[in-house]
């Protein structure tokens, strides 16, 4: 499967997640902007079934090759990210594992048993990537449980091995070329940013700044009824060249901590049914 097709694939589940995203792509194209990712990422379990060895397999067999890897202590996580190379403009991709053996054990025989719970054939498949959750309906309690622990352990829960999130790379536009331009054409226009730790993560100095609007609140069918929570989310980068006059391709674990938290619980809904 080439990368391009792998690209095409996953843009149109995650859109389907979250609309504002389309919205949001729609509005910058609009005003003559040409959108470009900068990278997507993906969430998943450090069992090794599922880890980021896993996830990662189409996009190496598609060309893309290790760069970096990255420790999110206080969230319990690792990172990997890929790139490809023979196409400086390639997106990025960024993976995420949870440390499971850190969390309680509750929390552990969650993830074990919806593991437990997916295809044999599909564990072997490079569809896995695109396949969302495959161990069933999800219970809300369950899902509230695991929230009071990890919030990145109760996305995952709900919606499996799909891309948490696209992004724009803040490089490519014209009239918003700045974080701070591109934050307040999303403010203009309604979206809610991510706060958490300031609406811009990062620095020039750092050579990378971040920012993301808050995952958008989706109907999920529970066990117990539907509720409507955080889904995906749309994230925006800026890149600053090195000392060399290099961009900058990695990422900074202190901005991506908080980055992730995008898709934290933050508006309670009625019960739908």
């Amino acid at each position: 499967m080439q990368a391009q097709t792998i690209f095409d694939k996953l843009w149109e589940d995650y859109t389907a997640q979250n609309p504002d995203v389309k919205k949001v792509y729609n509005l910058f194209e609009e005003e003559g902007e040409e959108v470009v990712n900068d990278h997507i990422a993906f969430r998943t379990f450090n069992d090794r079934r599922v880890n980021i060895e896993v996830l990662a397999k189409p996009f190496l067999k598609a060309g893309y090759i290790y760069k970096d890897s990255y420790e999110f202590k206080d969230k319990h996580l690792t990172a990997r990210h890929y790139e490809f190379e023979p196409f400086k403009n390639a997106p990025r991709v960024f993976i995420s594992q949870l440390k499971l053996e850190e969390l309680s054990s509750s929390l552990r025989q969650i993830a074990i048993s919806s593991i437990d719970n997916i295809p044999m054939n599909l564990l072997k498949s490079e569809e896995l990537i695109f396949s969302g959750r495959t161990w069933g309906t999800p219970s809300y309690r369950i899902y509230e449980n695991l929230r009071s622990e990890s919030e990145y352990a109760a996305w995952v829960y709900v919606y499996g091995f799909r891309v948490n999130h696209f992004t724009v790379s803040v490089n490519f536009l014209n009239k918003y070329n700045t974080i701070q331009k591109v934050n307040e054409f999303l403010k203009k226009n309604g979206f809610l940013l991510n706060d958490s730790g300031g609406e811009i993560k990062g620095s020039p100095g750092k050579l990378l700044e971040q920012s993301s609007i808050k995952a958008g609140i989706k109907p999920v069918k529970f066990l117990e009824g539907t509720y409507e929570i955080p889904s995906c989310y749309y994230e925006f980068a800026r890149r600053y060249p090195d000392k060399d006059g290099r961009l900058f391709s990695g990422f900074i674990a202190k901005s991506a901590d908080k980055i992730f938290e995008s898709t934290d619980y933050y508006s309670r809904k009625k019960r739908k049914g």
